[in-house]
């Protein structure tokens, strides 16, 4: 009965005629894009298998596409070792070191090539630009090297290329402890893992760290040797020529071909030592008569312990100090880093109980699988909430059947964008899935506003036809791509942004964009399909609907009429408002000048870890620095009862993370160096973060470091790209003495300065070593080479190998060693006694030939960009905890400082930004997470001007007007009274992600001004008054513009606990919220102050309408 009152009440005609009319009548119009897509696929079969089809291959990127906790990052470093025997330091520089770095600072895509030359040797580190392939740079710097071998000096040694890149940072490391197993042992063990761990698909390099090799040790006695008359020549040449085998050839007989081996390998030390080496009185001289020969461990030169900490499980034993070993495992480039992670971790339990024995304890110290697949499922289980939150508020603001038609687009385009994701190179990691986040908020607008003009034109023609949803999609087409068009525009141009920062963050403007394209796509396509498909088979939900759209709309208008009326109504009153909304900004943007709001490159992280950095003075034993760093450790499992293990590495360095690429950590194998690695429990086990543990450590270490002459740096886990340090200062000079007077000047200002804590230098404090003179007359009179006693000396102090002892299936060789002992090396006065032989067969000691006397060091040399350099060190803690605050007190400090020099120095401006134009005098630039800060805020800047450019284009193109484009423009400034002041609230730092927020909003923002513009000149074309077109506006388009504006806010709800991007859930949340406030305002006043516009817009569309009606009259087809 209903359907035939609703029948009579459509002019007596079917559903099915009424069909056939709307759709005719709407074909004939100009669909335009979105028309036409809808038209096309609203009836379509093809509509549901493309939706399937969607999610699948959304569903294959998802399940391909490789996790891991951060982006990679490919900045190829490549390190080149060159020795030169007996140069100088400055002879290395000017000789070997300066060179080669002019060579490779030729090659292409190098950023800079830095250098360090010493006694000896150089080390030169080429860094190639951002996103440069690693595999291409390191033919590039072998083919410079090999094209420039003819300039080499003599005596240089061939350079040694060691390149390192992102995926030479282990994702796993074990360590293997115990405390009735010595190191050399577990080490042993720890080789033996390693090879079968190496066996997981996908694993890519790996090192044992600590424990001491296996050798066989030739002990000479220097006045024995000399009692048998023999040297250490012979010694040599004897073993070398008993350890060898050597294939002579092959012979035929009886029908067979034989291989011909000679000689035979030495496998014991018991061989060695029944050698015979000479003969005195007729009777052999074995080397066991003059040395002892020994198959033991080498001399302890890096030591390693593990210690519980106060959080470590109550079963597990106690730890403290014991030796171990630590095995580290990386992973193939372009692999799935969770999959790998979890691969090896299952062998290592399978070895457990049956290689690893039951007295070797097994920990886990670095496992990037699990804390990447821990925040890979956190930040998909904010991707699910804020889903759910944007699900909710749909449903409240558009009803239940609009509600699932905006709902189903949000898989749709969550998947397919991972999917891109998966194309175009990316991984699924915490910066894309915060772009996924971010984008939740945005991706229902397309289908919101689709769907919303849908269902109003449905209950204002009173009838559900296909032809009307198609004519709804055309109405409100041009504005959707507009406005999707803007905010791609507002996200894209960030991808430019260069540095480090630039690949780390990219993610999110290229998932965001593609997330808002593809949910422009799904809006014209699957929601028009899906609005047809849930329609409601009578009228009398739409008239219920109705009456619930008129409430809201009378709740609306009574609240905003009596803000708005009084404003447009009287023009002073209009004129103050605007005025009090620019001081307003003026007024919050103050809050960076008196640093209420602090302003910072990221946020301090919540990480599991850090670790003290340990340096004595240059020239330390390695027991004296084994001792500070044990004393160190012991504090910190006293005083912290967040640690759950520690492990102390002294003479080496702990397996390296990105921060220790950077920054070359690995490289700290002297025995005056050592590293505290702190495993912390789980960020929800714990209060405090990571950095304020850090913070504690840093407070409680360094007093008593001071006290034993030791320096730290407690070095935390960077939240995004590391740096040098946070703080540097680059020191530049005319001469070696002044760069480095100024540099000590500077690093005496660097203390003065709060919460400027960890100051160092690069500079090394002067130490002595021993030099043995040689008398030439002498040497040359008793027929003794230099050459000779240069060999013989350094086999006495164990510099030579001999070869290696060959036994079965061994994993690392087990080398044959001449020395003297360590009680003869540790007086060089008994080095004295030992033979040096003499042209005429006989030996003279080397006491005869010359003198031991100590020499000062050759302090280092460093080079930078072919400059010459001395760094200055520091790192802020604090509220003000960005470089910049800590370099403006320094500043203050140079206003009265003269150089070495006598000129004056400052770092600004230009030492903000470049290096000083010459080494004619003392200058310095500012470096470290400043040069990060600075390019990333300085391209984010530019950024944000060529995205408001493209926005302005873009809208003066679809409204032809520049005054209108302005207008719509307007409001972007309008986020920042709600942006600076929201982290002021939060007590949160402006951040890089804070910018991006902003950058973001800056489009979506504009996608409200668009659609009551929009509706304005549409209203005002039909003939309304301009102010009644203006209130109108604001309380038809309220509903969508606050389901926009909310929905955004939902999705940064999610983000808004993480401490790397709670800024730009900040932005977007306090931002979103009061921009859009404030645009439902100051839109429709600027729509009447531009009056003239829009009237002349009306009479335009008039003077069309008439066309298009006059030809219709005549029966053409309108054009």
């Amino acid at each position: 009965m209903t359907e035939k009152t609703e029948a009579s009440q459509q002019t007596e005609k079917s559903l099915e005629e009424l069909e056939i009319i709307d759709r005719e009548e709407v074909e004939n119009k100009h669909l335009g894009i979105a028309g036409r897509i809808a038209c096309t696929f609203i009836d379509s079969p093809i509509s549901p298998l493309l939706m399937v089809a969607t999610l699948f291959i959304g569903l294959l990127g998802l399940a391909f596409t490789p996790r891991q906790e951060d982006p990679q990052i490919s900045v190829p470093m490549i390190d080149i070792f060159v020795q030169y025997p007996g140069a100088s330091a400055d002879q290395v520089a000017s000789l070997v070191t300066e060179p080669l770095e002019r060579i490779m600072y030729q090659i292409p895509g190098v950023r800079h090539v830095y250098s360090a030359s010493q006694r000896g040797q150089a080390m030169v580190t080429v860094r190639y630009r951002v996103g440069q392939p690693l595999g291409p740079s390191i033919v590039k710097v072998h083919d410079k090297i090999q094209s420039n071998l003819d300039k080499m000096p003599p005596g240089v040694s061939m350079p040694l290329v060691k390149p390192k890149g992102i995926d030479d940072v282990p994702v796993v490391t074990v360590t293997l402890s115990s405390g009735s197993v010595d190191d050399a042992a577990l080490r042993t063990l720890g080789m033996d893992v390693l090879q079968r761990l190496r066996e997981v698909p996908n694993s890519g390099q790996g090192f044992v760290v600590g424990g001491r090799a296996e050798q066989v040790r030739i002990e000479v006695n220097p006045e024995r040797l000399a009692g048998y008359g023999l040297t250490l020549d012979q010694i040599a040449q004897t073993v070398k020529s008993a350890n060898q085998q050597l294939h002579a050839g092959s012979t035929e007989a009886a029908s067979s071909t034989f291989s011909v081996y000679t000689g035979s390998f030495l496998r014991t030390a018991d061989e060695i030592s029944k050698l015979i080496v000479g003969s005195r009185g007729g009777m052999p001289v074995y080397l066991r008569d003059i040395a002892t020969v020994v198959h033991a461990p080498e001399e302890p030169k890096r030591m390693v312990g593990f210690y519980t900490g106060a959080a470590a499980d109550e079963d597990e034993p106690v730890a403290d100090g014991e030796p171990a070993v630590t095995i580290a495992l990386a992973k193939k480039e372009g692999t799935n880093g969770v999959t790998v992670a979890n691969d090896i971790l299952s062998k290592l339990d399978l070895l457990r109980g049956h290689l690893i024995p039951d007295n070797v304890r097994v920990t886990i110290t670095r496992d990037y699988g699990k804390t990447a697949n821990d925040k890979v499922n956190e930040l998909l289980t904010a991707l699910f909430e804020a889903a759910l939150a944007v699900s909710i508020l749909c449903m409240i603001g558009l009803g239940f059947r609009a509600a699932f038609v905006v709902i189903s687009v949000i898989p749709i385009v969550i998947l397919i964008t991972i999917w891109s994701a998966w194309v175009l190179g990316y991984t699924i990691d915490r910066v894309s899935l915060f772009a996924l986040i971010f984008s939740i908020g945005i991706l229902v607008d397309d289908a919101t506003v689709v769907v919303e003009n849908i269902f109003r034109r449905w209950m204002d023609a009173g009838r559900t036809t296909v032809g009307i949803a198609i004519d709804a999609v055309r109405e409100v087409g041009n504005p959707t791509i507009l406005a999707t068009l803007t905010i791609i525009s507002a996200l894209l141009p960030m991808g430019w942004v260069s540095g480090l920062m630039g690949p780390y963050m990219r993610p999110i403007p290229v998932l965001g964009a593609s997330a808002m394209f593809f949910s422009l796509v799904a809006a014209f396509i699957f929601t028009p399909w899906f609005a047809v498909r849930v329609r409601p088979a009578s009228l009398a939900a739409f008239r219920k609907a109705e009456a619930r759209e008129q409430r809201t709309h009378e709740i609306v208008g009574k609240i905003y009429e009596p803000l708005i009326r009084p404003l447009i109504n009287n023009r002073k009153l209009g004129i103050v408002f605007l005025i009090s909304i620019i001081g307003t900004t003026a007024a919050v943007c103050s809050l960076f000048y008196f640093q209420v709001v602090a302003v910072k490159m990221l946020p301090f992280d919540n990480k599991p870890e850090f670790n003290v950095v340990v340096n004595m003075p240059e020239g330390t034993a390695l027991p004296v620095t084994a001792n500070v760093v044990q004393t160190l450790a012991e504090e910190l499992r006293k005083d912290m009862p967040e640690v759950v293990a520690m492990q102390t590495y002294t003479g080496t360095a702990s397996p390296f993370n990105f921060n220790g690429l950077v920054r070359h950590y690995y490289l700290r194998q002297k025995p005056w160096m050592g590293d505290i690695q702190v495993m912390l429990l789980d960020k929800h086990e714990r209060e405090r973060s990571s950095h304020e543990l850090s913070v504690e450590a840093r407070n409680i270490l360094t007093p008593i470091a001071k006290k034993m002459g030791a320096r730290i740096q407690v070095v935390e886990m960077p939240p995004g790209p590391p740096v040098l340090q946070t703080v540097v200062a680059e020191i530049y000079g005319p001469d070696d003495v002044t760069r480095r007077q100024f540099a000590r000047d500077m690093e005496s200002m660097f203390l003065e300065v709060k919460d400027l804590v960890d100051v160092d230098t690069y500079m090394a404090d002067p130490y002595t070593y021993w030099h043995f003179e040689v008398d030439r007359e002498k040497a040359t009179r008793n027929g003794v080479t230099i050459e000779a006693i240069n060999r013989n000396l350094s086999m006495a102090m164990g510099g030579a190998r001999l070869g290696d002892v060959k036994r079965a299936a061994p994993l690392e060789p087990t080398y044959i060693v001449i020395q003297t002992p360590l009680a003869v090396r540790s007086q060089v006065a008994r080095l004295a006694n030992l033979p040096i032989p003499t042209s005429r067969g006989k030996t003279i000691p080397l006491g005869e030939l010359g003198t031991f006397v100590k020499r000062q060091e050759d302090p280092y040399i460093y080079h930078q960009d072919l400059r010459p350099i001395e760094y200055v060190t520091g790192e802020m803690t604090g509220f003000l905890g960005a470089p910049i605050y800590g370099m403006f007190s320094v500043e203050d400090l140079l206003e009265d400082y003269l150089a070495p020099d006598g000129v004056e120095v400052t770092g600004m401006p230009w030492g903000l930004i470049g290096p000083p134009d010459n080494d004619l005098q003392s200058g310095f630039e500012w470096g470290g997470e400043w040069t990060v800060t600075y390019e990333t805020f300085r391209d984010m800047g530019i950024a944000f001007m060529a995205a408001m450019l493209l926005i302005y284009g873009l809208i003066v193109v679809e409204f032809r007007d520049y005054a209108l484009a302005g207008l719509i423009m307007a409001p972007i400034p309008l986020t920042l009274i709600g942006i600076i002041p929201g982290h002021w609230i939060m007590g949160a730092e402006f951040t890089a992600t804070s910018m991006i927020g902003m950058i973001a909003l800056g489009g979506i923002i504009v996608r409200v001004s668009i659609l009551l513009v929009e509706f304005v000149k549409h209203e005002v074309e039909s003939g309304k008054d301009i102010r009644e077109a203006a209130v109108a506006a604001a309380k038809t388009r309220f509903r969508p513009i606050m389901i926009t504006s909310l929905t955004l806010m939902a999705g940064a709800m999610a983000i808004l606990t993480d401490p790397i991007f709670n800024g730009m859930a900040i932005s977007l949340l306090f931002g979103a919220g009061v921009a859009t406030l404030f645009t439902l305002i100051v839109i429709p006043m600027g729509c009447i102050s531009a009056e003239k516009r829009f009237i002349r817009h009306g009479c335009d569309a008039l003077e069309e309408r008439i066309k298009e009606e006059d030809e219709a009259a005549r029966g053409e087809t309108p054009t």
